[in-house]
């Protein structure tokens, strides 16, 4: 859903909320099942207010993460649409490196060069996947 221009309407408020309800990692998503369940309310009765559940969260956030793809920068949006025009069956040495760099930024990953055909396939339909979606 794209964002709504306005911040005083409502379609802005509700937008903002899913995007806060979103879960960053494994954290998140067991506090909204505690919370659903009513197991945290019984924990901080137990435990009291500052029973850990946030710290815990935060470490299981960090631990397991949802992968999520970062924003392309206009420099690497410029470069995969002159990549993609060219339509290559085969990708250069040159081309692999730039587009593994814009790969390994995008995705969180450190993935090196490779002679294995697959998988510069693989990144490059994945760029591809993710570039046709903006």
């Amino acid at each position: 859903m794209e964002e709504p221009k306005d911040k005083r309407t409502k379609a802005y408020k509700d937008w903002k909320a899913n995007q806060e309800k979103e879960s960053k990692g494994l954290g998140d998503t067991i506090a909204k099942i505690t919370k659903a369940t009513g197991i945290d309310k019984a924990v901080k009765f137990i435990a009291g207010e500052d029973c850990g559940c946030d710290k815990r969260k935060d470490v299981l956030n960090k631990l397991f993460p949802y992968r999520r793809p970062n924003c392309l920068t206009e420099t690497e949006h410029t470069t995969l649409t002159e990549f993609f025009k060219r339509n290559p069956t085969q990708v250069s040495k040159s081309d692999q490196l730039t587009l593994l760099k814009i790969s390994n930024r995008i995705f969180n990953e450190r993935k090196q060069p490779s002679s294995c055909g697959s998988c510069v396939r693989g990144m490059v339909q994945r760029l591809k996947k993710l570039f046709n979606e903006y």
